[in-house]
Protein backbone atom coordinates (compact mmCIF):
# COMPACT_ATOMS: atom_id res chain seq x y z
CA UNK A 1 0.00 0.00 0.00
CA UNK A 2 0.83 3.49 -0.22
CA UNK A 3 2.66 5.16 2.69
CA UNK A 4 0.91 7.34 5.88
CA UNK A 5 2.15 10.20 6.42
CA UNK A 6 1.90 13.85 7.20
CA UNK A 7 3.38 17.21 8.11
CA UNK A 8 2.12 21.12 9.07
CA UNK A 9 2.65 22.85 6.68
CA UNK A 10 2.26 26.25 9.28
CA UNK A 11 1.16 25.98 12.85
CA UNK A 12 0.41 29.19 15.15
CA UNK A 13 -1.50 31.72 16.11
CA UNK A 14 -1.39 33.56 12.61
CA UNK A 15 -2.04 29.94 10.53
CA UNK A 16 -2.63 27.07 10.29
CA UNK A 17 -2.48 23.79 7.62
CA UNK A 18 -1.59 20.05 7.84
CA UNK A 19 -1.22 17.89 4.91
CA UNK A 20 -2.06 14.41 5.55
CA UNK A 21 -0.72 11.93 2.63
CA UNK A 22 -2.10 7.95 2.39
CA UNK A 23 -3.00 5.64 0.35
CA UNK A 24 -5.59 6.44 -2.55
CA UNK A 25 -9.04 3.78 -3.05
CA UNK A 26 -6.54 2.21 -5.74
CA UNK A 27 -3.16 0.36 -5.18
CA UNK A 28 -0.36 1.87 -6.05
CA UNK A 29 -2.35 5.68 -5.22
CA UNK A 30 -1.91 8.78 -2.99
CA UNK A 31 -4.58 10.48 -1.32
CA UNK A 32 -4.43 13.97 0.04
CA UNK A 33 -6.29 15.49 2.88
CA UNK A 34 -5.34 19.39 3.96
CA UNK A 35 -6.81 20.02 7.50
CA UNK A 36 -7.55 23.64 8.14
CA UNK A 37 -6.02 26.08 5.50
CA UNK A 38 -5.54 29.32 7.67
CA UNK A 39 -3.46 31.10 4.97
CA UNK A 40 -3.96 32.38 1.84
CA UNK A 41 -4.12 30.59 -1.26
CA UNK A 42 -0.86 32.70 -2.42
CA UNK A 43 1.08 31.05 0.66
CA UNK A 44 -0.27 27.97 0.49
CA UNK A 45 1.00 27.17 -2.86
CA UNK A 46 4.40 28.43 -1.69
CA UNK A 47 4.37 25.88 0.95
CA UNK A 48 2.54 22.96 -1.19
CA UNK A 49 5.68 23.92 -3.78
CA UNK A 50 8.05 23.52 -1.30
CA UNK A 51 7.31 19.63 -1.55
CA UNK A 52 6.44 19.36 -5.55
CA UNK A 53 3.26 19.98 -4.43
CA UNK A 54 0.12 22.06 -5.86
CA UNK A 55 -3.21 22.92 -4.55
CA UNK A 56 -5.12 20.39 -7.19
CA UNK A 57 -3.29 17.45 -5.87
CA UNK A 58 -5.39 17.94 -2.48
CA UNK A 59 -8.35 15.68 -3.13
CA UNK A 60 -10.24 16.30 0.17
CA UNK A 61 -10.17 19.41 3.00
CA UNK A 62 -11.25 19.38 7.13
CA UNK A 63 -11.85 22.48 8.66
CA UNK A 64 -12.21 22.06 12.16
CA UNK A 65 -13.64 25.75 12.98
CA UNK A 66 -14.70 29.00 11.59
CA UNK A 67 -11.54 31.09 13.40
CA UNK A 68 -9.28 33.30 10.23
CA UNK A 69 -6.14 31.16 11.71
CA UNK A 70 -8.16 27.87 10.43
CA UNK A 71 -10.82 28.64 8.04
CA UNK A 72 -8.41 31.12 5.92
CA UNK A 73 -8.90 30.85 2.08
CA UNK A 74 -9.86 26.94 2.78
CA UNK A 75 -13.46 27.56 1.12
CA UNK A 76 -12.66 29.55 -2.04
CA UNK A 77 -9.66 26.83 -2.44
CA UNK A 78 -12.12 24.56 -2.32
CA UNK A 79 -14.54 26.15 -4.64
CA UNK A 80 -11.77 27.23 -7.22
CA UNK A 81 -10.10 23.73 -7.50
CA UNK A 82 -13.46 21.34 -7.31
CA UNK A 83 -12.35 20.02 -4.03
CA UNK A 84 -14.64 18.02 -1.31
CA UNK A 85 -14.50 19.83 1.60
CA UNK A 86 -15.70 18.94 5.19
CA UNK A 87 -16.90 20.35 8.34
CA UNK A 88 -19.39 20.91 10.77
CA UNK A 89 -22.55 22.64 10.25
CA UNK A 90 -21.63 25.33 13.17
CA UNK A 91 -18.38 25.63 11.71
CA UNK A 92 -20.47 26.54 8.34
CA UNK A 93 -22.39 28.53 9.75
CA UNK A 94 -19.72 30.29 12.03
CA UNK A 95 -17.86 30.71 8.46
CA UNK A 96 -20.71 32.80 7.17
CA UNK A 97 -22.58 30.05 5.19
CA UNK A 98 -19.95 30.26 2.11
CA UNK A 99 -20.78 29.22 -1.32
CA UNK A 100 -18.99 26.04 -2.28
CA UNK A 101 -20.41 25.21 -5.93
CA UNK A 102 -22.28 22.27 -3.78
CA UNK A 103 -18.53 20.92 -2.33
CA UNK A 104 -19.60 21.07 1.46
CA UNK A 105 -19.75 17.80 3.34
CA UNK A 106 -21.36 18.29 6.68
CA UNK A 107 -19.09 16.51 9.49
CA UNK A 108 -19.88 15.29 12.89
CA UNK A 109 -18.95 13.89 15.91
CA UNK A 110 -18.06 10.30 15.96
CA UNK A 111 -19.52 9.90 11.94
CA UNK A 112 -16.53 8.28 10.24
CA UNK A 113 -15.36 9.88 6.77
CA UNK A 114 -13.99 7.72 4.00
CA UNK A 115 -10.81 9.54 2.02
CA UNK A 116 -9.28 6.65 -0.20
CA UNK A 117 -7.61 4.04 1.74
CA UNK A 118 -8.17 6.17 4.91
CA UNK A 119 -10.90 6.64 7.49
CA UNK A 120 -11.27 9.80 9.97
CA UNK A 121 -13.29 10.06 12.57
CA UNK A 122 -13.96 13.72 13.93
CA UNK A 123 -14.56 14.38 17.57
CA UNK A 124 -16.15 17.40 19.34
CA UNK A 125 -13.75 19.73 21.43
CA UNK A 126 -13.81 22.48 24.31
CA UNK A 127 -13.18 25.40 22.20
CA UNK A 128 -14.58 29.01 21.60
CA UNK A 129 -16.56 28.08 18.25
CA UNK A 130 -19.86 27.34 16.74
CA UNK A 131 -18.97 23.36 16.51
CA UNK A 132 -14.84 22.79 16.46
CA UNK A 133 -14.09 19.64 15.71
CA UNK A 134 -10.67 17.26 15.79
CA UNK A 135 -9.69 14.40 14.00
CA UNK A 136 -8.54 10.61 14.18
CA UNK A 137 -7.40 9.67 10.79
CA UNK A 138 -6.54 5.51 10.62
CA UNK A 139 -4.57 3.67 7.33
CA UNK A 140 -4.84 -0.02 8.77
CA UNK A 141 -3.30 -0.56 11.62
CA UNK A 142 -1.94 2.84 12.41
CA UNK A 143 -3.77 6.41 13.44
CA UNK A 144 -2.70 9.56 13.48
CA UNK A 145 -4.81 12.12 16.27
CA UNK A 146 -5.02 15.86 15.72
CA UNK A 147 -5.69 17.70 18.50
CA UNK A 148 -5.59 21.64 18.84
CA UNK A 149 -7.59 24.28 19.88
CA UNK A 150 -8.88 23.21 22.90
CA UNK A 151 -9.38 25.23 26.34
CA UNK A 152 -9.16 21.85 28.91
CA UNK A 153 -9.03 17.96 28.19
CA UNK A 154 -12.13 16.34 28.42
CA UNK A 155 -12.75 12.16 28.49
CA UNK A 156 -14.31 12.78 25.55
CA UNK A 157 -10.96 13.77 23.60
CA UNK A 158 -8.49 11.38 25.28
CA UNK A 159 -10.94 8.54 24.78
CA UNK A 160 -10.42 9.41 20.60
CA UNK A 161 -6.52 10.20 20.74
CA UNK A 162 -5.68 6.97 22.83
CA UNK A 163 -3.38 4.33 20.90
CA UNK A 164 -2.01 6.58 17.92
CA UNK A 165 1.20 5.93 16.46
CA UNK A 166 1.11 9.84 16.10
CA UNK A 167 -0.07 13.23 17.18
CA UNK A 168 -0.08 16.64 16.44
CA UNK A 169 -1.15 18.32 19.71
CA UNK A 170 -1.73 21.84 20.65
CA UNK A 171 1.02 23.29 23.24
CA UNK A 172 -0.45 26.96 22.73
CA UNK A 173 1.06 29.14 25.97
CA UNK A 174 3.41 29.16 29.21
CA UNK A 175 0.62 30.25 32.30
CA UNK A 176 3.61 32.72 33.14
CA UNK A 177 4.28 34.12 30.20
CA UNK A 178 0.74 34.73 29.22
CA UNK A 179 0.07 36.91 32.36
CA UNK A 180 3.37 39.16 31.31
CA UNK A 181 2.80 39.21 28.21
CA UNK A 182 0.92 42.73 26.67
CA UNK A 183 -1.82 41.19 25.77
CA UNK A 184 -5.01 42.80 27.14
CA UNK A 185 -7.08 41.00 30.02
CA UNK A 186 -9.77 40.28 28.30
CA UNK A 187 -7.57 38.12 25.53
CA UNK A 188 -5.50 36.42 28.47
CA UNK A 189 -8.81 35.30 29.85
CA UNK A 190 -10.03 33.92 26.70
CA UNK A 191 -6.84 32.10 26.08
CA UNK A 192 -6.65 30.38 29.58
CA UNK A 193 -10.31 29.81 29.67
CA UNK A 194 -11.86 26.40 29.99
CA UNK A 195 -12.94 27.19 26.16
CA UNK A 196 -9.01 28.85 25.44
CA UNK A 197 -6.24 27.20 24.30
CA UNK A 198 -4.08 24.27 26.27
CA UNK A 199 -1.27 25.68 28.09
CA UNK A 200 2.31 23.24 27.90
CA UNK A 201 1.33 21.76 31.58
CA UNK A 202 -2.42 20.59 30.55
CA UNK A 203 -1.06 19.14 26.99
CA UNK A 204 1.85 17.57 29.00
CA UNK A 205 -0.62 15.96 31.24
CA UNK A 206 -2.90 15.18 28.47
CA UNK A 207 0.27 13.23 26.53
CA UNK A 208 1.11 11.42 29.70
CA UNK A 209 -2.62 10.61 29.89
CA UNK A 210 -2.66 8.99 25.96
CA UNK A 211 1.42 7.46 26.15
CA UNK A 212 1.70 3.59 24.93
CA UNK A 213 4.52 1.60 23.56
CA UNK A 214 3.43 2.24 19.60
CA UNK A 215 3.48 6.02 20.30
CA UNK A 216 6.33 7.10 17.89
CA UNK A 217 5.95 10.71 17.08
CA UNK A 218 4.62 13.59 18.60
CA UNK A 219 3.91 17.00 17.40
CA UNK A 220 3.68 20.50 19.21
CA UNK A 221 1.33 22.40 17.57
CA UNK A 222 -0.28 26.24 17.69
CA UNK A 223 2.24 27.66 20.04
CA UNK A 224 2.19 30.90 20.88
CA UNK A 225 4.92 33.16 19.61
CA UNK A 226 4.56 35.92 22.32
CA UNK A 227 3.48 33.19 25.12
CA UNK A 228 5.73 30.57 25.28
CA UNK A 229 9.28 29.39 23.99
CA UNK A 230 10.19 26.15 22.04
CA UNK A 231 12.76 24.91 24.83
CA UNK A 232 9.78 25.00 27.44
CA UNK A 233 7.82 23.36 25.26
CA UNK A 234 10.62 20.44 24.70
CA UNK A 235 10.79 20.40 28.39
CA UNK A 236 7.57 19.57 29.01
CA UNK A 237 7.43 17.07 26.42
CA UNK A 238 10.28 15.39 27.38
CA UNK A 239 9.24 15.52 31.08
CA UNK A 240 5.97 13.43 29.86
CA UNK A 241 7.67 11.04 27.57
CA UNK A 242 10.86 10.06 29.58
CA UNK A 243 11.36 6.84 29.45
CA UNK A 244 9.49 6.30 26.19
CA UNK A 245 11.02 5.99 22.41
CA UNK A 246 9.13 8.91 21.01
CA UNK A 247 10.09 11.23 18.47
CA UNK A 248 9.53 14.97 19.38
CA UNK A 249 8.88 17.79 16.62
CA UNK A 250 7.64 21.46 17.00
CA UNK A 251 5.82 22.94 14.41
CA UNK A 252 6.53 26.48 13.51
CA UNK A 253 4.39 29.24 12.11
CA UNK A 254 7.14 30.11 9.88
CA UNK A 255 7.95 26.31 8.52
CA UNK A 256 5.59 23.97 9.92
CA UNK A 257 7.01 20.71 10.77
CA UNK A 258 8.84 18.01 8.29
CA UNK A 259 7.01 15.27 7.28
CA UNK A 260 6.17 12.22 9.77
CA UNK A 261 6.15 8.94 8.30
CA UNK A 262 3.20 6.26 10.61
CA UNK A 263 4.63 2.81 10.24
CA UNK A 264 2.84 -0.48 11.31
CA UNK A 265 3.60 -1.64 14.52
CA UNK A 266 5.81 -4.84 15.12
CA UNK A 267 3.66 -7.71 16.40
CA UNK A 268 5.57 -7.67 19.99
CA UNK A 269 4.38 -3.90 20.08
CA UNK A 270 0.77 -4.77 19.92
CA UNK A 271 1.19 -7.55 22.56
CA UNK A 272 3.89 -5.06 24.62
CA UNK A 273 0.92 -2.51 23.96
CA UNK A 274 -1.79 -5.08 25.25
CA UNK A 275 -0.47 -5.27 28.29
CA UNK A 276 0.23 -1.43 28.73
CA UNK A 277 -3.34 -0.64 28.31
CA UNK A 278 -4.44 -3.84 30.50
CA UNK A 279 -2.62 -2.41 33.19
CA UNK A 280 -3.44 1.12 32.78
CA UNK A 281 -6.89 -0.15 32.92
CA UNK A 282 -6.55 -2.05 36.39
CA UNK A 283 -5.00 0.60 37.49
CA UNK A 284 -7.86 2.94 36.97
CA UNK A 285 -10.45 0.62 38.40
CA UNK A 286 -8.92 0.70 41.51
Amino acid sequence: MSGFRFRSLVSGSSGNATLIEGPGSLPGTVFRVLVDCGLNLRQLKQHLAQDGLDASDIQAIFVTHEHSDHVGASFSLAKQYGIPLWCSYGTWLGAGEPDCAGLWQQASDGLAIQWGGMQAVPFTVPHDAREPLQLVIRSQDMRLGLVTDLGHVTEHVVAHVQDCQALLMEFNHEPELLAKSRYPAFLKRRISGRLGHLSNAAAAQLLKQVLHPQLGHVVAGHLSRQNNQEHKVLEWMEQATAGHAVALHIATQEAGSPWVVLRAPEPDQVVESALHNECSLSVFAA
